[in-house]
């Protein structure tokens, strides 16, 4: 019997061979009740992921066993017994410490990922001494899996266009492209629904946030269609805008593809082969195609490798020692409690819908954290819980690391954290606001301005060693107000701005 966790969804968890089932090899699904009991999730977050659960098993048919158990333990006594089991290596350390306990569960390699752990710690090993940086990683992916590549030489000449795709936003109210695909709920949508009603009822388990109609995929079907209607219609105008951040346009040019990717339901090596597809074939020019590259052969299987190669003990990095715990407003997405719009408008998204892009992840709701001193634990912990795509390996290196900058450096060069100015630059969210990014004290004094400098006073011994930061550190001293805006942001405290 082979044992299929919830992220592990798409046909290439089926693969027969020597790591994998058979296709006649009976197979196993757990829905356990004690990971919602675990955290208090976002509901539309629940809700995508036992959906897709039981899509999948709806399409398996009779060849899987799906139990509905209080955990995964009793679920694999009731449909295996003593049995032996078999199941990829799971994406979590929690899950992986519980298959590794027992011992009738044999555990295979992971799949949904393009390098093999063994091979990245072999690159990382080998830099003796050098830090892991993401483009050294990104191009070592792009040669060994052949991607954008002319022979030995990277497609256009050049291994990075960010400087393509970093364009602030037009002045419009939104892109002027084809829409997102968006799937159509199903008996299997209202069934999970009643559930999750149910379950808050009997007070069993709580969430947060809104469930509207499901927005992403929950079938190897519905994300397919996604990924072809982002390729064939949207891939060519994704890359000079993805950092760039439209109020009324959450969506903007992206794939909206990290949570079919994250429950299994694509596979990394299609998604990029579809892209470079386009590329070659004149349909989507080439920094688009290399900035989607560059998040899924890049970032994303760095931030993978990383979880697993930083070891467990990277879950409890805190250099700057920020132990603030997060605000009732925060973790309860009271978007309507905030006045500043930049932030109000996207925790309202997260509220609705459970996601919003990297930038306004890192910029807007990352940025408002580190500026605040919150326990970067926590700070993983809300994002994890909180955005659809969200998952122990994702939030981990990607909270601690790149947003809170907890590790001192490890996975960044420095804090990514800014005053308001380059929110004003990069979106259209400043201009309606009551507060102005230009002011530090007062009034309209933008709680990111004032909260950016206050972060910079606070850590200056370290970060004036900083290559990237010790400059503008060494412009406090020519602040004549910055005791001020310290008994300003003092006074804010965590209320909401």
């Amino acid at each position: 019997m082979h044992w299929l966790f919830g992220d592990q969804l798409g046909p290439h968890f089926l693969t027969p061979g020597e790591d994998g089932p058979s296709r006649s090899e009976p197979l196993l699904m757990i829905e356990s009740r004690a990971v919602f009991r675990r955290r208090r999730f976002h509901r539309a977050k629940a809700h995508l992921v036992l959906s897709a659960m039981r899509h999948r098993a709806a399409e398996l048919g009779d060849r899987v066993t799906y139990v509905r158990a209080g955990t995964y333990r009793e679920g694999l006594a009731e449909a295996a017994g003593s049995r032996p089991v078999t199941v990829h290596h799971p994406t979590s350390r929690a899950a992986l410490g519980l298959v590794r306990s027992l011992p009738q569960v044999t555990v295979g390699p992971a799949r949904g990922f393009l390098v093999p752990q063994e091979d990245f710690a072999a690159w990382a090993d080998g830099r003796d001494g050098a830090r892991l940086r993401q483009e050294d990683f990104y191009r070592w992916v792009r040669r060994g899996h052949d991607l954008l590549m002319d022979a030995d030489r990277p497609a256009g000449g050049t291994w990075n266009l960010d400087h393509d795709n970093r364009q602030p936003p037009p002045r419009t109210p939104t892109l002027d492209v084809p829409r997102p695909y968006r799937p159509r709920e199903d008996e299997i949508d209202d069934e999970v629904r009643h559930d999750l009603d149910r379950w808050e009822r009997d007070g069993d388990v709580s969430f947060v946030g809104r469930d509207g109609p499901r927005l992403f995929p929950a079938s190897r079907a519905e994300a397919r269609a996604a990924l072809g209607r982002f390729v064939e219609r949207r891939l060519s105008s994704f890359g000079p805008y993805e950092d760039a951040v439209l109020a009324a346009d959450p969506v903007m040019s992206h794939s909206l593809l990290s949570s079919s990717l994250n429950l299994g339901l694509l596979d990394p090596a299609e998604c990029v082969a579809r892209a470079e597809e386009a590329w070659r074939a004149g349909d989507a020019p080439l920094n688009s195609v290399e900035g989607f590259v560059r998040q899924i052969a890049g970032w994303r299987e760095y931030v993978w490798q990383l979880y697993w190669y930083f070891g467990e003990d990277y879950r409890h990095s805190n250099v700057l020692r920020h132990t603030e715990p997060l605000p009732d407003w925060w973790n309860e997405l009271a978007a309507d409690d905030v006045r500043a719009r930049c932030l109000h408008t996207v925790l309202a998204q997260v509220r609705d819908t459970g996601w919003t892009h990297h930038i306004p992840r890192l910029m807007i709701l990352g940025s408002w954290a580190l500026q605040r001193g919150w326990d970067p634990a926590q700070v993983t912990d809300w994002f994890h819980r909180c955005f659809v795509d969200g998952y122990d390996w994702v939030m981990l290196p990607n909270v601690v690391g790149m947003s809170q900058y907890a590790d001192g450096g490890r996975m960044t060069t420095k804090p990514y954290t800014s005053g308001g100015a380059y929110v004003n630059r990069m979106s259209d969210l400043c201009g309606p606001c009551r507060y102005r990014p230009g002011d530090r004290t007062g009034e309209h004094a933008c709680p990111y301005t004032a909260g950016y400098w206050t972060f910079l006073d606070r850590h200056r011994t370290r970060l004036s060693h900083n290559h990237r930061t010790g400059a503008v550190v060494r412009g406090l001293d020519r602040i004549a107000d910055l005791a001020e805006v310290r008994r300003q942001e003092h006074a804010r405290g965590d209320t909401p701005p």
